[in-house]
């Protein structure tokens, strides 16, 4: 077939995608570019291009061609369930059978393979977690790899640890790119990479055997329909109120991101008190929450989805009229690629940033998610390396000083590198050299505090916003754009009403936050020496608790970081930060399932204050406990100590199973603390100043429940999340 005739069947099979029966759409130039190269050269292409340019448009087209000409199917690797669903509703209207394998859908797993194996399948759309699931990689990966007729890595920025949203799992596709059949293209896609990320991927795609040198398409950046703004306003009450009051003034439906879960749960309640149709969307709403709320937001039943970063790639509405940022994202390149969300199918679009003082508290949190020390991941393979079996994350936690979460990153990484593999039942360790890089994981974290800065100026530059954002992004083409606050002039007022501002300050202003008791012992104990598991005896647990705030609260967390920052001094309890307690205390005894709350099962009174002794901050926890004892009337017990009055301030905090085991025989309740607490027979109140895992909570409500406390109400300042 000539090039001529190719491109007539691209173009009405882009006017199929798009529903124009009159057959007269046409590709851009840099799409046919690419198809050309997937489809008759065969090629490996990266396209970085704007959201809304089309890219979904070229493997879609590219897979009609190639399948006309009797190649397998695509498989395409893509994040997001609801880039999934977006993507499997464009095929259908093109004619193109498409499938999913992703985690909320395993029960059609064995009937989509057995479907691709039958030839009805032309699109596979595969989630990056399920390449290196072990019966994934290993019987379906192989198959897929020889009968593929495209491979497409969706959001290819992923694949880069220089990238703002690397992915370990995603890293598994260099090992599918060098098994490809030779002359199988590729296409890598994304809207976000710097030169350097570009770079990165355009390397990783040109690997195997004949396949040269990936084509690269990189286009300007710039988004015609979008004007940013920046609102500086004083303080998380400003911004909520903001938002109560102009919210209606936004063009259409759209989304509100905060940076946290817990924020974007307080924003929602509050704008639903305030008459706005609003919904939350976080990584822990439910499936099927999302995709109605997905739902909910394509049809413009809701004004906006309250959304964290959860919803920050594959969502699909061309109309979206707005984007707002409460709270600063920590790097341009994912503040670029969010609002890029907004204005694909409208003529203009709202951008607007309401940065907060809370914001660089968060980016220091989630630095310190980084890839972890070396010694940490030497004592990980040597526990690997010592076992003669695979062993599970529930069975490694213990005998690793790493929270669950990153330590399943930092094998997945391992895996990449080749030290470890997922197998059957767990992790082992390969036996194959590994060299820890850490000068290359310094110059990322460096690369992140760059951003950050980057983030800083952005709020604050009187150049162009958009140009600024655009060379962030190495945009050669980068110029004014003519429509941001600065080059057009502010276009919305930073005035609340005083109603919203009052009821921002009293939403955010109340205290109080349920403490979860820890119910289970951690798995894999009695293998490091503390003989606990399964359930805690209910005459063992602590009672439901509170806590004064969250650490990543916009309200009371702004209160609270400061006073329980590592370098603050230790001091007596603030005044104002006593009497929230007292209110929390308050409106727990008379809410519901609280001991003055009049209820039939209501439990005794407490007959105590106890406080967990402390090094760090023994002012701040001993005067808190004495405030809540004047105030309620009631005696001060003690504290639970430490044997020989050692506090070890090493305790790990960020892994439960080591946090207990060192926890564990530590904690004492001292004889005159035991005699105060048969002598009161009944509950008391446990107070301390910070709860994170829960376990010093969950030991000392062990230790007092054993001694004669009839209950342990747990009272802390803050938890952490």
């Amino acid at each position: 077939m000539s090039d001529e005739d190719l491109r007539l069947s691209a173009d009405r099979v882009l006017a199929r995608l798009v529903g124009d029966p009159t057959d007269s759409a046409r590709l851009r130039e840099d799409q046919w570019r690419a198809i050309e190269a997937l489809v008759a050269e065969r090629r490996r292409a990266l396209v970085v291009q704007r959201t809304g340019w089309g890219k979904s448009a070229v493997y879609f087209v590219a897979t009609a061609l190639l399948r006309e000409r009797g190649s397998g199917p695509t498989v395409i690797v893509s994040p997001l369930l609801a880039l999934m669903r977006n993507q499997v509703d464009a095929a259908a209207r093109a004619g193109i059978r498409a499938r999913t394998i992703n985690s909320a859908n395993t029960e059609e797993w064995d009937t989509i393979q057995a479907e691709v194996a039958a030839g009805e399948v032309d699109v596979l759309l595969v989630s990056p977690e399920r390449l290196n699931n072990p019966d994934f990689r290993d019987q379906v990966l192989p198959q897929l790899a020889a009968a593929t007729g495209l491979l497409v890595v969706d959001e290819a920025h992923c694949i880069s640890d220089w990238g703002h949203d690397f992915r370990p799992d995603y890293r598994r596709l260099r090992t599918m790119l060098a098994d490809l059949p030779q002359g199988v293209p590729v296409l890598a896609t994304t809207a976000t990479a710097n030169a350097r990320v570009t770079a990165d991927v355009a390397e990783q795609l040109g690997t195997g055997e004949g396949t040269g040198r990936a084509l690269v398409l990189r286009g300007p950046l710039d988004r015609e329909s979008l004007r940013l703004g920046v609102l500086p306003l004083p303080d998380a009450a400003h911004r909520l109120a903001w938002l109560a009051d102009h919210l209606d003034e936004l063009p259409g439906s759209g989304i509100i991101y905060t940076l946290t879960v817990a924020a974007a749960e307080e924003v929602t309640a509050f704008l639903r008190q305030r008459g706005h149709t609003v919904a939350s969307y976080t990584g822990k709403t439910e499936n099927a929450d999302r995709q109605q709320a997905e739902e909910d937001l394509l049809a413009n039943r809701v004004k906006a989805l309250v959304a964290t970063s959860a919803l920050g790639m594959g969502f699909d509405k061309p109309d979206l009229g707005f984007v707002v940022h409460l709270g600063s994202p920590s790097s341009p390149i994912a503040y670029y690629q969010q609002v890029g969300r907004a204005g694909r199918g409208v003529e203009h679009a709202e951008v607007l940033l309401l940065p907060g003082r809370e914001d660089e508290a968060i980016w220091r949190y989630f630095a310190s998610l980084a890839f972890p020390p070396e010694e940490q991941v030497r004592r990980t393979l040597d526990v690997l390396a010592a076992s003669d079996r695979p062993v599970s994350l529930p069975a490694l936690e213990p005998q690793v000083e790493l929270r669950r979460s990153r330590l399943e990153i930092m094998l997945k990484v391992l895996d990449v590198d080749g030290a470890v593999r997922r197998v059957r039942g767990g992790w082992t360790a390969t036996g194959q050299p590994w060299a820890y890089d850490a000068e290359r994981y310094a110059w990322v974290a460096r690369q992140r505090e760059t951003e950050q800065q980057a983030m800083r100026e952005y709020a604050t530059t009187a150049d162009c916003r958009m140009e600024f954002l655009r060379r962030q992004l190495d945009d050669e083409k980068a110029a004014p754009c003519g429509r941001c606050d600065n080059c057009a002039g502010v276009r919305f007022t930073t005035e609340v009403s005083a109603a919203s501002l009052d009821a921002a300050r009293g939403e955010l202003g109340r205290p109080g936050v349920e403490v979860e008791p820890r119910r289970m012992w951690p798995t894999g104990l009695p293998a490091v020496g503390v003989d606990l598991k399964g359930r805690i005896p209910a005459d063992e647990q602590a009672a439901p608790g509170r806590a004064l705030g969250r650490l990543s609260d916009i309200g009371w967390g702004n209160r609270l970081r400061p006073l329980l920052a590592p370098q603050s001094p230790d001091a007596p309890v603030p005044d104002d930060v006593a009497g929230a307690v007292v209110t929390v205390l308050a409106d727990w005894a008379k809410g519901p399932g609280g001991w003055a709350s009049g209820a039939p099962d209501a439990p005794d009174r407490p007959v105590g204050v106890v406080t967990i002794a402390s090094r760090t901050r023994p002012q701040l926890i001993g005067s808190l406990g004495e405030r809540i004892a004047t105030v309620g009337r009631l005696p001060l017990l003690g504290s639970v100590a430490y044997h020989d009055g050692e506090i070890d301030t090493r305790v790990p905090r960020t892994n439960s199973a080591q946090r207990l085991r060192a926890l564990h025989g530590a904690l004492t309740v001292p004889p005159p603390l035991a005699a105060a607490l048969a002598e009161a027979g009944g509950p008391v109140l446990l107070v301390d100043d910070l709860a994170d895992t829960g376990w010093t909570l969950a030991v000392a409500s062990r230790l007092l429940r054993r001694s004669g406390a009839a209950g342990v109400f747990p009272l802390v300042l803050a938890v952490q999340g």
